[in-house]
């Protein structure tokens, strides 16, 4: 294992322990994990600053119930980091999770200064809700049917 990845994987594994234990008073010490003009991307959001970034985590808050995220695997190499998990939380008394992964872009200082999550919004979430979940199911099964 080269230095740098050594050294990323140090960081990385910092990073999701803090993400496992992530809730209202935690997320205070955001900036120790990341950049100040780090870049978040995700289903929902785009992102630059740290300030943007904690918007974001302090939205989750207000808005679900008990969130947790479950750290499932990660990998690192060079400058470069990859984690998957498995996000948890209850929404209007209703458990749900949502599978995802984040790749993760380090600065010389150890911190994130681009983050990006991939997971399908549409399956992960919109089709297990009320209300939108039946359509978007239907949506969803009219498009593998066509082929596109």
């Amino acid at each position: 294992m080269t230095e740098s990845t050594e050294l990323t994987m140090q960081n990385l594994d910092r990073l999701l322990q803090w993400y496992a234990a992530l809730d209202r008073a935690s997320l205070e010490r955001i900036d120790a994990f990341y950049a100040p003009q780090a870049l978040f991307k995700d289903p929902f959001n785009d992102v630059k600053g740290v300030r943007s970034i904690r918007a974001i985590f302090a939205h989750m808050f207000a808005t679900t119930e008990d969130p947790r995220f479950v750290i499932l695997e990660r990998m690192g190499q060079g400058e470069q980091g990859f984690a998957t998990w498995r996000f948890e939380f209850r929404l209007k008394g209703h458990f749900y999770t949502v599978l995802g992964a984040t790749h993760f872009r380090f600065d010389e200082a150890g911190r994130v200064s681009e983050h990006r999550d991939y997971w399908d919004a549409a399956e992960e979430l919109w089709q297990k809700l009320p209300v939108i979940g039946g359509p978007v199911k239907w949506l969803r099964g009219r498009f593998r049917a066509t082929g596109h």
